[in-house]
C-alpha cells in the first residue's frame, strides 16, 4: 500500500465538497487521453514511456463502458503485449459488485490505468461516487497515469459530454444546430476541472457541440481531440501526441448570448488548431 497520507487527503477533499483536485494538492501523475479510433503504435509507446511501464508496474484495463468488454481487453492487452507490456490486468465492475480491497489496491498503485472506450454514461455509471472512482484520483493523485479512448477520454472532465440533446432528440454524431439548452452533460471523473473533452472531433465534425459546451460554460475551455491523437497531461501543461489535429476553444470574454429562437451566440471565440508536439496550458 502507498502511504495514508494520500488516502488522507483524498478523503478530506471528499468531505468538503470540492470538486477540484488540485484543493487536495496538485496531482503528481500524468494524463493520456487519446480522441478515439486507431491507436498508432508510436502514440502507445509514448503513453508506456510516460508510464514508466518500460521499466517497471503493471496497467489495469477498465471497460465498463464498452457493451463488449472482452473484446475491448482483448485488444488493448495485445497492443500492450506487443509493445513488451505483459503486466497487466483488467477489472469488470458492476453496479451489483462491490470492489474488493485487493482490487482497490492495485487501482491505487497502478502505473498505468486504462479505461477503453463505448458508452461514457456507462462507465460513470458504475463508478460515480464509488471506492473504484476514489481509487482512479487516488492513482492520479500520487504519481500514476490514468489513460482512456473514446468514451474513456470523455469521463475525464468534471462536466462531461454525455452525447445526448435535449433539444433536436435525433442522435447523429454531430450536432447540427448550436443553440441553447440542448447539449446533455454529466459528472466525468473530474481529473480536469478547467476544460470539457471531446473526442473523435476532426473525423466526425464535432465542432458544433463543443462551440455550444464552450458558450453555454464559458469559463471552461473545449478540447477536441481528433481520432489516432492524444493529449498528454503533465500539471497544468497539455502536449498533443499522435498523427492528427487538437482543437482547442475558449471563450475569453465569457459571454452567452440566446436569442429569441434559442440561438447561441458569443462574440470574440479564440480556437487553436493545434499539432503533435504543440503544447498548451490548461
Amino acid at each position: 500500500m502507498k502511504k495514508p497520507a494520500g488516502v488522507v487527503l483524498l478523503i478530506a477533499w471528499l468531505l468538503s465538497g470540492c470538486s477540484d483536485l488540485e484543493k487536495a494538492g496538485e496531482a503528481s501523475g500524468k494524463l493520456f487521453i487519446i480522441g478515439g479510433g486507431k491507436r498508432p503504435s508510436g502514440m502507445v509507446q509514448r503513453m508506456i514511456q510516460e508510464a514508466g511501464l518500460d521499466t517497471a508496474g503493471y496497467i489495469v484495463i477498465l471497460p465498463m463502458a464498452s457493451s463488449e468488454p472482452d473484446t475491448a481487453v482483448f485488444y488493448s492487452k495485445r497492443q500492450f503485449m506487443e509493445l513488451g507490456v505483459t503486466n497487466i490486468a483488467d477489472f469488470r465492475f458492476t453496479k451489483e459488485t462491490a470492489a474488493t480491497p485487493t482490487q482497490l489496491d492495485s487501482l491505487e498503485n497502478a502505473a498505468l490505468i486504462y479505461i477503453t472506450g463505448g458508452d461514457q454514461n456507462a462507465f460513470m455509471e458504475i463508478v460515480a461516487g464509488s471506492p473504484v472512482e476514489e481509487a482512479i484520483k487516488i492513482c492520479y493523485q500520487n504519481g500514476g497515469m490514468v489513460a482512456g479512448t473514446s468514451a474513456g477520454a470523455a469521463v475525464m472532465s468534471e462536466k462531461m459530454i454525455t452525447g445526448n440533446e435535449l433539444r433536436q432528440t435525433d442522435y447523429r454524431e454531430t450536432f447540427r444546430t448550436i443553440e441553447a439548452a440542448n447539449i446533455e452533460l454529466g459528472k466525468g471523473l473530474g481529473l480536469i476541472t478547467t476544460a470539457i473533452v471531446d473526442q473523435h472531433f476532426v473525423w466526425r465534425s464535432r465542432h458544433n457541440r463543443l462551440i455550444t459546451a464552450v458558450i453555454e460554460n464559458p469559463e471552461l475551455k473545449g478540447i477536441g481531440i481528433d481520432e489516432a491523437t492524444a493529449i498528454l497531461v503533465t500539471g497544468k501543461k497539455a502536449e498533443v501526441v499522435g498523427e492528427s489535429q487538437v482543437l482547442v476553444l475558449e471563450n475569453p470574454e465569457r459571454k452567452s448570448i440566446i436569442n429569441s429562437t434559442q440561438k447561441l451566440g458569443a462574440p470574440n471565440l479564440r480556437l487553436s488548431v493545434l499539432l503533435p508536439g504543440d503544447t498548451f496550458d490548461l
